[in-house]
């Protein structure tokens, strides 16, 4: 018979990405409370071995990842294909999509003043955004949102955790 534990870190494993807690506590069938101390129960256990691993909050859900002070001896066995570099527009149009999501292209070029298009499908193809609906207006446009992978691509737990901005650009949404 395994243990929670066991079955915790199996699962973390298998996976390979953020597990969300809802889908851990069906699949664990335990409590809110019993999660919780079976994650720190786990983490005390991967510390206490020292096995260079551990297990981090993001994306909504939690993962098992190579502790911090491992990763550089690992750099190049760890090192996913780097995601090319956004250009100034696509970093600037996906900032407009995290801070006002759900959000219209046409909301996005009259707040940056320029066509968005090609800077919209780049981002899509790299799924840092996604179509989440659709506006219901004449034309119903597509309305974009930030994916999970743009929360993992930038180590964000959830969207809470954009940083603040002042004075944010938001008048294009009003009205």
């Amino acid at each position: 018979m395994t243990t929670l534990r066991a079955r915790l870190c199996a699962a973390l494993l298998a996976a390979g990405r953020p597990v969300p807690a809802k889908d851990l506590l069906r699949l664990l069938e335990v409590s809110p409370e019993g999660l919780e101390r079976s994650l720190k129960d786990l983490q005390q256990t991967l510390e206490a071995a020292s096995l260079g691993v551990e297990i981090e909050a993001v994306a909504g859900g939690y993962q098992l990842v190579v502790s911090p002070a491992i990763a550089p001896q690992l750099a190049s066995l760890l090192a996913p294909p780097p995601l090319p570099n956004l250009s100034a527009a696509a970093l600037e149009t996906l900032a407009l999509v995290a801070y006002h999501q759900p959000v219209t292209r046409g909301e996005l070029e009259a707040a940056r003043g320029a066509n968005c298009g090609s800077t919209v499908e780049t981002l899509l193809e790299r799924e840092l955004i996604k179509v989440v609906g659709r506006r219901e207006v004449i034309g119903r446009p597509e309305l974009l949102a930030t994916t999970e992978r743009f929360l993992i691509e930038f180590g964000l737990r959830s969207l809470d955790d954009l940083p603040a901005v002042a004075d944010q650009p938001d008048a294009f949404l009003r009205g």
